[in-house]
């Protein structure tokens, strides 16, 4: 009878050492809201924020499953470039450990953060332009502090994940006009609108971890619409600040809300069929608060993920370019040197000189566009796109994926500006016009994605 209980305690014993581990996840939030007086993002003109409406931050988790990491992070940003997001990087790689190819950094696109941009900033002078080389030199710490807090504040959790469908608030933004020319953003009840020249993706996708006790740690939401519902002078997150918020009060205030931006190249959230004003706190609110329902009504059907393994893939894509000659480029100087001055030239010119400048500045060679993918276990994907993606191209990703949840974050690991169909491209307008990449690339991303995503699955 003892031998016999002595095999059975052994067995137990050698089956949990066998076990995997659980999963363990950290989450941590930093301020990174820059001083008043700095130049802000958003708009190809110069504009200096004057206060703050709420603070900006750069939100982490960190992901392990048997010995294997990862972190995902959100920055409220208009955008982070590829040299930051190498920089901290290199940072939470010293800091912490994790492999950089595991480390995801986004930005959630808000039209109401710091001004980044290098070939914008050289229109900016004095002590704004100051102000702005200190905080993007410093950027890259303090991202690297959130991860590093999240991954010192790692304990075992559950993960559970449902799509809600959200189809009230976000709007196909290029429209068929009357004259047979796509426009985009063409004004509210404009009479020679004829159609809206692609679809929406109403899905959002909700990651939910919290202890083995059922206390909230973190959630994690995704939906495709742009982040310009402010405007203004003042510093804020735009919708994703409400939402935060409203999750907040419901979860307690312990639970991090992380935020990305899905496949948004060509949508916002101007309804061009109604008359009333969508600009504004008010009109974030209100966005943010019909999210934040749909949320916490998809938080009602969460399923579990289970024993999950992590595991992740990245792969850098050379995206071709247009080249442009030498008369292009020095035309192209002599509009851009008009940035910021009153009585500049047309809008669409200021575009195109910005992106030859930006082509010219490169010698030939191609963007270089991280295409990443995260997955826990064969239900959970993420996939991090570096530029303002188009709707089409991610809707293509998530159905051809294996992944029953596959999240998409545009602006990740890299800022390329606009990525169109090849569609896209042909109908011209003002992300057309925009775009680094030569046609053709957003379907080489897409492509990529989707193999990756199959390779992960593959491993499962």
């Amino acid at each position: 009878m003892e031998m016999a209980l002595r095999r059975l305690v052994l067995g137990f014993l050698l089956a949990a050492s066998a076990r995997p581990a659980d999963l363990l996840v950290g989450r941590a939030a930093v301020k990174i809201t820059p001083p008043a007086g700095i130049p802000m993002a958003g708009y190809y003109r110069v504009r200096l924020a004057e206060r703050v409406h709420d603070e900006l931050y750069a939100k982490a988790l960190v992901l392990e499953k048997d010995g294997a990491r990862a972190a995902l992070v959100a920055c409220d940003l208009a955008n982070i470039d590829r040299d930051l997001v190498l920089a901290a990087r290199k940072l939470i790689e010293a800091g912490t450990g994790l492999d950089p190819g595991r480390v995801m950094i986004s930005a959630t696109h808000t039209h109401t953060g710091p001004l980044l941009n290098l070939r914008f900033l050289g229109a900016v002078e004095g002590a704004p332009l100051q102000l702005a080389r200190q905080y993007r030199a410093g950027l890259p710490a303090r991202i690297a502090e959130a991860v590093r807090a999240a991954a010192a504040a790692m304990a075992p959790a559950r993960a559970w994940a449902a799509t809600g469908r959200e189809e009230s608030i976000s709007f196909h933004r290029r429209f068929l006009m009357k004259d047979g020319a796509v426009r985009f953003n063409p004004g509210k009840l404009n009479p020679d609108i004829v159609q809206p020249m692609g679809p929406t993706d109403p899905d959002v996708p909700v990651v939910f971890f919290d202890t083995a006790e059922g206390s909230p740690l973190a959630s994690y939401v995704n939906f495709a619409m742009h982040l310009d519902t402010v405007g203004g002078g003042e510093f804020s997150a735009d919708y994703p600040y409400t939402l935060a918020r409203l999750l907040g009060k419901i979860h307690g205030p312990q639970m991090l809300t992380l935020f990305t931006i899905g496949t948004a190249g060509n949508i916002n959230h101007v309804d061009v069929k109604s008359r009333d004003p969508q600009k504004g706190h008010g009109e974030a609110r209100r966005l943010g608060t019909i999210l934040a329902g749909e949320v916490i009504k998809t938080m009602a059907r969460l399923e579990a993920l289970g024993a999950s393994p992590l595991s992740a893939r990245s792969e850098v894509v050379p995206l071709p370019v247009v080249s442009f000659s030498a008369f292009e480029v020095e035309k192209a100087k002599a509009v851009a040197a008009q940035f910021g001055k009153p009585g500049g030239p047309p809008f669409l010119d200021m575009v195109h000189a910005m992106k030859v400048l930006d082509v010219a500045g490169r010698g030939g060679g191609p963007l270089e566009a991280e295409v990443q993918v995260i997955a826990l276990g064969d239900k959970l994907a993420w996939v991090g796109l570096p530029g303002e993606i188009f709707v089409e191209l991610g809707i293509a990703i998530k159905k051809a994926s294996p992944f029953p949840l596959t999240v998409i974050a545009e602006l990740a690991n890299g800022a390329i500006s606009y990525v169109p169909t090849r569609k896209g491209f042909a109908e011209g307008a003002y992300e057309a016009v925009s775009a680094r990449c030569a046609p053709g690339g957003g379907e080489l991303l897409a492509d990529t994605a989707i193999r990756l995503l199959a390779d992960l699955h593959r491993r499962r």
